[in-house]
């Protein structure tokens, strides 16, 4: 199973990922962000004009791929855009996939920013994400607003719902 994980950041996509790949018998977790640590010189951040997310969506997409090829679950987590998912969903149409946006309100998403080391901190740049993810055009059934759910009850229910299969 292929599991897409996406929300703006703040939202627990890394600490959700985690624990989905820790319940499985044979797992990889892939976090987008480490993929695009990879470049270090000259590093330009995802958002910024000159970026490199072609070559780290193409690291990303053979990643993936020969997890799955191998039997892994691979579970991935990263800023995916409306864009970048049509694009998945397309390339990873033969391998059973679950695609969740989660999704809380902006106090919640700024009250967990700050739980994160302060260099890691995207501090009103969450509530500018929330609000791109909010405005896009997903499907009602892949979003998952987890603003007053434990982290428990976020997995059992990406695990146990089917309404995420894309």
């Amino acid at each position: 199973m292929l599991y897409l994980i996406t929300g703006p950041a703040g939202v627990g996509k890394s600490t959700i990922s985690k624990k989905i790949a820790e319940l499985s018998n044979k797992s990889v977790l892939l976090e987008g962000d480490e993929f695009y640590g990879h470049i270090v010189n000259p590093y330009i951040s995802a958002w910024k004009e000159g970026n490199h997310l072609d070559i780290f969506w193409k690291e990303v997409e053979n990643s993936i791929k020969l997890y799955l090829d191998n039997g892994y679950d691979v579970i991935f987590n990263y800023i995916i855009t409306d864009k970048d998912y049509l694009r998945l969903k397309e390339i990873f149409k033969d391998y059973p996939t679950k695609f969740v946006l989660l999704l809380v309100d902006e106090k919640t998403i700024m009250e967990r920013d700050k739980l994160r080391d302060v260099d890691c901190r995207m501090n009103e740049r969450c509530i500018i994400l929330l609000n791109s993810f909010l405005k896009k055009d997903y499907k009602e059934d892949n979003k998952l607003y987890t603003t007053d759910l434990t982290v428990e009850e976020t997995v059992e229910e990406i695990l146990n719902n089917n309404k995420y299969i894309i």
